[in-house]
């Protein structure tokens, strides 16, 4: 994939969206996918003692209130990749997303002090997972996007979820009437070649 489409929202929001299109599996990844975040960045945490780029990073704790803390760690940094790959995509409502990321973030961070933290994370996470799947296989009839892009799928996830709720609310118009449609081409083009591939073996 060129570099040119990797930042460009339309292209990766309708790969993204060709899997999400069932109203009851997007419902599902509304609620989930925030989920799977969250609990990534509470286990990126814990385990950011034992991860050697560690070693290399100032020691920064804040402590805004017993529910919400920042460390500077890989969880930290990870967080700051994704909303800069968002803001490239589209600025306006990564900017809109930030607080949100910022807040799944710092609640995640102060779980991890928890005893167990990693193996609650890791559960929800389980958990989360397996109502995707069931979203995918079920209401959306189709494989998760993560079978054929896994570092696509992952990524866009909580952007495309972030800007689904974005569209109910009546943000920019025109993006989601674009998207709407070059998501039905590439649905009728991927319809044409499963046809395709179905005669070639009952042939």
């Amino acid at each position: 994939m060129a570099i040119s489409s990797i930042f460009n929202v339309k292209k990766q929001l309708t790969f993204y969206g060709a899997y999400h299109h069932d109203p009851t599996n997007i419902m599902i990844h509304e609620i989930f996918v925030p989920v799977i975040l969250w609990s990534v960045i509470d286990a990126l945490t814990v385990m950011a003692a034992f991860i050697p780029t560690y070693d290399y990073l100032p020691a920064v704790h804040i402590e805004f209130n017993e529910y919400l803390i920042f460390d500077l760690n890989v969880s930290a940094i990870h967080a700051l990749l994704y909303i800069l790959f968002y803001l490239v995509l589209e600025p306006t409502a990564a900017l809109l997303y930030a607080p949100q990321l910022t807040m799944s973030l710092l609640t995640a961070t102060t779980f991890s002090y928890i005893p167990n933290a990693f193996l609650i994370a890791g559960a929800i996470h389980i958990v989360s997972w397996i109502a995707q799947f069931i979203g995918h296989y079920g209401p959306e009839g189709r494989a998760p996007a993560l079978l054929d892009n896994l570092v696509g799928a992952v990524v866009l996830a909580p952007f495309f979820v972030h800007l689904e709720l974005l569209f109910k609310l009546g943000y920019n118009p025109e993006l989601q009437k674009a998207l709407e449609t070059s998501v039905e081409t590439e649905l009728a083009r991927i319809h044409v070649a499963e046809g395709e591939k179905r005669s070639k073996k009952a042939m």
